[in-house]
């Protein structure tokens, strides 16, 4: 019996038993829990979504939803960038020893490189056009221009002549751009688009079969990826980031109580982990000014007077992501 209630409760916060799922709604809802409940779902302890109440360790409190999202989004956002590092390495050596191409007709799939912005468009649009169901797309950074969403318009014509239908994952700050809305209208029957906080680096997927990610910093290097495992990995990367993400068509959450927004919060926890300016900046997606702006009003918000203070401010405030030791529950 205990290898069975085992079973039920090794899982994540992302996906939930029945019991948890239950309990944790119970907490938020309630705004705390008995700590009894927990013999019932001894894995919301474990995912981090409970914690004691300060005020009465007979209590747990519920760490609040958009907290724990984040929290669950910077591990899968880690877990992808530990992927692509090892990946990139594991070409570098294995380049050495022989020269990767397509293996088109060898039966066993392969890793290409691809050198310049040229041939990566060559490469990218012979599989653009030869696919036939479904493209997943990241696309990090900020807003689109208009020349390129003028662009992509017709090339969507296409796909829906075609009945190929595509997904976009792009950050929040795309959101602020009116053309981004204009465009989706337009392909409604062919794009649906979500957003989150943050994303990985850029990956194009293309029926299962073929995928492309950056190979260098500035993305004059690709890979073409046609090994069914690896390309199976990066979608289903993919399908997981996509459920965390917010579907366009809904507002992202107002400010807390405490007037502290949904950006804020997202930079708030980056901080507590370290980052600098810039990459806080750069994997939200906005520019290093922007970012130094917002941290501006959000010590203002927290009353801090220096950039010590407000890490304390923040992780008082419980922004930091900070999980507690499941052993001293």
């Amino acid at each position: 019996m205990r290898g069975s209630d085992a079973d039920v409760h090794a899982h994540g916060p992302d996906d939930l038993c029945e019991a948890a799922a239950r309990i944790y709604a119970e907490a938020l809802s309630m705004g705390r829990v008995d700590r009894g409940a927990m013999q019932e779902a001894p894995c919301l302890l474990e995912s981090a979504l409970l914690r004691p109440d300060p005020q009465d360790p007979a209590w747990l409190v519920p760490v609040p939803s958009q907290q724990a999202m984040a929290g669950l989004l910077r591990a899968t956002y880690e877990s992808v960038t530990e992927g692509h590092r090892r990946m990139g390495t594991a070409l570098e050596a294995l380049s050495r020893y022989a020269e990767l191409d397509t293996g088109r007709g060898t039966g066993v799939g392969t890793v290409r490189v691809l050198e310049g912005k040229e041939r990566i468009r060559r490469a990218v649009e012979a599989t653009t056009n030869a696919c036939t169901r479904e493209i997943r797309t990241i696309q990090p950074g900020g807003i689109r221009s208009e020349l390129d969403l003028t662009q992509s318009v017709r090339l969507m014509a296409d796909f829906e002549r075609r009945g190929i239908r595509m997904r976009s994952l792009y950050t929040h700050v795309a959101r602020h751009g009116l053309g981004l809305y204009e465009y989706l209208d337009m392909t409604r029957d062919v794009v649906e688009a979500r957003t989150l906080d943050e994303v990985p680096e850029r990956l194009m997927a293309f029926d299962r079969a073929v995928a492309y990610v950056p190979a260098n910093a500035d993305r004059t290097m690709a890979l073409e990826i046609r090994i069914p495992a690896l390309v199976a990995y990066l979608e289903t990367v993919f399908d997981r980031l996509w459920r965390l993400a917010t579907p366009m068509s809904d507002r992202l959450p107002e400010a807390d109580e405490h007037g502290i927004t949904h950006r804020g919060r997202a930079i708030a926890a980056l901080l507590a982990e370290g980052h600098t300016d810039a990459v806080v900046a750069e994997r939200l997606g906005i520019n290093v000014r922007t970012c130094r702006a917002h941290i501006a009003r959000l010590a203002e918000t927290l009353g801090a007077g220096s950039r010590t203070q407000l890490g304390v401010r923040i992780a008082q405030a419980g922004l930091a992501g900070s999980v507690p030791d499941a052993s001293v529950l």
